[in-house]
């Protein structure tokens, strides 16, 4: 899926590197369906399918990349552009914008 050249130019490169039916794919697509929440390891890991062995690497490789926060066993999406940009990947902009709030005109307008 092609990306927006602006999100091409500002993302560190690493964050361009998650692709589709990936365990970080799968865990990013869980906590975009729920950003008002925060999950365990073991909520997530039911939820996505993610064996044990596997979901403490991704979870810190999205921690990592910006992409998730971490407090105490609980684990949720990051409050950033890049997790905006993802969701309007994934969901489109108007599905976007219902989950994770509009953006102002004049900020977008006015970014550098």
């Amino acid at each position: 899926m092609p990306v927006d050249i602006d999100y091409f130019k500002k993302a560190p490169e690493k964050t361009l590197k998650i692709e589709k039916g990936t365990n970080a794919k799968k865990t990013l697509n869980f906590l975009l369906k729920n950003p008002d929440k925060a999950f365990t390891r073991k909520e997530i890991m039911k939820a996505t399918g993610i064996k044990n062995g596997s979901i403490g690497v991704t979870l810190s490789r999205l921690k990592e990349k910006g992409l998730v926060r971490h407090k105490g066993n609980y684990w949720a999406l990051a409050e950033d552009d890049k997790i905006a940009t993802l969701a309007s990947e994934i969901y489109g902009t108007k599905t976007a914008n219902e989950k994770l709030g509009e953006e102002a005109e004049e900020v977008w307008l006015n970014q550098e």
